[in-house]
């Protein structure tokens, strides 16, 4: 089931809910054809509108224009009745000036506000995306979290670090999960245990093909998250 983002009053991002929950935003009133949303697998953000095939609003999609019956001939235009010449009589140009003054405040009002908001969109959507990528480094943590609790088990029976094909310990490619392709579990340098989580997202290039380190201190039992991804994608806690 995909999960879908969306824009409250695109600016603020709501999210991660199913699309279910979209279409019974937009039918309470809650959300417009024109919000933004977004789901993985789109490149950028589309209004509602856009995807409304897909979420089951059909009320959304544009009907078909009428087609006159083949062979119908089309309707004449309405014949004019052109008035008998008339002397000229000559008219009195209304004021126009203050509605002139009135369209152009607006029009530049208008275009004040266009900027504005095309800036904040700009500004939001990096920052959303930054967000979505945390999220995914965070949610391997938290598939990785019984791993370092038999890590830290295994050193205190048996006073050294594991390593793959160990009792307990598989393979780097059995570890393979939901954003992991293989975890090497070994010794790290100091004399520290732990493993290396190699990331697995085609979809998300910034993260696709990276590695997650996690150390295990022994003499402290303390761990540390550490990675080459950049810092600005990482959760708070694994960044250098």
């Amino acid at each position: 089931m995909n999960q879908w983002f969306y824009a409250e009053g695109n600016r603020e991002r709501r999210g991660p809910v199913s699309g279910e929950d979209v279409a019974a935003l937009f039918r309470s009133g809650q959300l417009s054809a024109d919000t933004l949303v977004w789901r993985e697998g789109i490149t950028d953000w589309q209004p509602l509108r856009n995807v409304a095939d897909e979420l089951g609003l059909h009320e959304l999609t544009p009907r078909p224009s009428a087609v006159f019956p083949a062979g119908a001939p089309p309707l004449p235009p309405p014949l004019q009745t052109l008035p008998r010449s008339r002397p000229a009589i000559p008219m009195r140009k209304p004021a126009t000036s203050g509605w002139v003054v009135f369209g152009a405040i607006a029009a530049v009002v208008g275009v004040a506000l266009l900027t504005i908001g095309g800036l904040l969109a700009a500004l939001a959507i990096p920052s959303y995306q930054q967000y979505v990528l945390r999220s995914r480094v965070a949610a391997v943590q938290t598939q990785l979290a019984p791993l370092k609790a038999e890590v830290a088990d295994f050193v205190m029976r048996n006073e050294r670090c594991p390593n793959n094909g160990d009792e307990g310990f598989g393979n780097p490619e059995s570890y393979a999960a939901d954003g992991i392709a293989q975890v090497y579990v070994g010794d790290f340098e100091g004399g520290h245990c732990g493993f290396e989580a190699r990331l697995h997202m085609p979809e998300q290039q910034l993260l696709d093909g990276k590695s997650l380190w996690l150390d295990y201190d022994t003499q402290a039992a303390t761990w540390e998250c550490s990675s080459d991804v950049a810092d600005k994608h990482l959760p708070p806690g694994c960044r250098g």
